[in-house]
């Protein structure tokens, strides 16, 4: 017997658009959450038209610009949600689409599954979904591949629409404070050894992060307690999380080697993820919180080295002191709710030198959400020169509601967190030994 995808009934209205289009074919992404029993689908978005010049023409899948766009998305998507499938909107007859589908999935699967640093557990769902729709009758036909089995075959697959898919998905929530110090060696100056190096050493803290202990609600459950256990089912519920490295757990993948330099990410980021309504565990809630504070910190470092990439080393918010050690602000997390009708969101990253409606373009662009500025959530993060223009208006008399809304220990508040800078220390001094995460393996 084949999955089941149970998809938001805003699904169903956003294809129906598609085929309303003349230019055909169309291939988008789906996006959900994948569980144990079945698939949850809440949105669904087009791949954007390549300029004509580039395009590959024809009816073919342009497969480089689709697997792209979707490395972009996975990005913008916090923790419990992901690139399920792909879907193609097309008057081909769907046993003549097989073959190219099958190699567009296992495409984007192998590009986005490169830039996780988490490790796979072993209840991970490996099918990845295929949607073919033919504009003319709207018939559609669902399919699944198995993306860890080179040799895999069609299995045939249910499509069900449905309403409040995510209406009632909790929400786990953190802030964590992030202090990374990954070495370089000696006479590293190229952005490309840096990007290694750093990715290296995110590695090694993504694994005492796998480890940290999380607390939700101030407790520590078991894995197999049910995350709604004494509370009304089928309800929106907000978590608190904390998550905790044990000293012991840190001393055994730390190493000390030489180095010529240093890079290092420090400060705190918000991390969220959504838990579908199906009786969660405690596990996977943890194990999606967990995924996103990986994530969102190797996201924004991956960004901001790709702009020192394309921009030969120079960024806006950069500076270097006496020490020959440069600092550049990371950006900042920025929510966004989908159509859909619940508390998931979409992200974004935003710099400092950007305005919101740079933001407001990428989500239209690689989401192909209508968004205003006034759906943006800022709150979340607020960027370090926001902070001290504040605090150069002077003091301010608070009164005991604004007080008690800042705090998050253990509650259920907004958090408002300064997100990360990223140093780097230029090899001044040839041999130095540092201490940094231990490679993995």
């Amino acid at each position: 017997m084949g999955r089941t995808y149970i998809v938001e009934d805003a699904v169903e209205g956003y294809l129906t658009k598609q085929c309303e289009q003349k230019a055909v074919p169309i291939t988008g992404l789906l996006i959900g959450q994948s569980s144990t029993q079945r698939e949850y689908v809440v949105m669904a978005t087009r791949t954007p038209q390549r300029e004509e010049s580039t395009a590959s023409g024809g009816n073919s899948l342009d497969k480089e610009w689709v697997t792209e766009h979707a490395r972009q998305v996975s990005r913008m998507l916090p923790g419990g949600l992901s690139v399920l499938g792909v879907f193609i909107v097309t008057d081909n007859d769907a046993k003549d689409t097989t073959t190219s589908l099958r190699q567009l999935v296992f495409a984007v699967e192998n590009l986005i599954s490169s830039e996780r640093l988490w490790n796979s557990a072993e209840d991970d769902v490996s099918d990845r979904v295929v949607l073919h729709v033919n504009p003319k009758t709207r018939k559609t036909l669902c399919r699944t591949f198995d993306v860890k089995d080179p040799k895999s075959v069609a299995k045939p697959a249910d499509w069900k629409y449905q309403s409040g898919v995510c209406s009632s998905w909790s929400t786990v929530s953190c802030c964590l404070s992030v202090d990374v110090l990954v070495p370089l060696p000696d006479k590293t100056t190229a952005a490309e050894e840096t990007d290694k190096c750093l990715k290296e050493g995110l590695r090694g803290w993504a694994q005492q992060l796998e480890a940290a202990v999380c607390l939700i609600n101030g407790r520590r459950l078991a894995a197999d307690t049910e995350l709604a256990g004494g509370q009304k089912r089928n309800t929106r519920q907000t978590y608190s999380a904390q998550l905790l490295i044990t000293l012991d757990e840190q001393r055994l993948t730390d190493v000390f080697q030489r180095c010529g330099g240093s890079v290092s990410v420090r400060g705190a980021v918000y991390s969220t993820a959504y838990v579908h309504s199906n009786k969660p565990k405690a596990r996977l809630a943890e194990k999606l919180l967990k995924r996103d504070t990986v994530s969102t910190v190797t996201t924004r470092a991956q960004m901001l080295l790709e702009e020192l990439l394309t921009s030969g080393g120079a960024s806006e918010g950069s500076s270097r002191d006496k020490h020959h050690r440069e600092q550049f602000c990371l950006p900042h997390r920025v929510f966004c709710p989908v159509e859909a009708s619940g508390p998931v969101c979409a992200c974004d990253y935003h710099f400092s030198d950007e305005g919101l409606s740079e933001v407001i373009d990428r989500l239209k662009e690689m989401l192909d959400m209508d968004a205003a500025e006034k759906d943006l959530d800022t709150r979340r993060e607020t960027p370090a020169e926001s902070r001290d223009r504040d605090a150069a208006d002077g003091p301010k008399v608070e009164t005991t509601e604004a007080l008690q809304s800042k705090r998050n220990y253990f509650g259920k508040r907004t958090f408002s967190v300064t997100p990360p800078n990223l140093f780097i220390t230029s090899p001044q001094q040839p041999g130095k030994y540092l201490r940094g995460p231990r490679a993995a393996s």
